[in-house]
């Protein structure tokens, strides 16, 4: 595996980190709007 290899996994692995704790924010808002 080469060095640019592993860094497009990590920045892939990264973006989906990212989007997946967006999404859980924005779930936490809407669950503190409800209240």
């Amino acid at each position: 595996m080469s060095t640019a290899e592993a860094l497009q996994l990590m920045l892939e692995f990264g973006g989906f980190v990212l989007s997946l704790l967006s999404l859980i924010i924005v779930l936490i808002k809407l669950n503190d709007k409800k209240k």
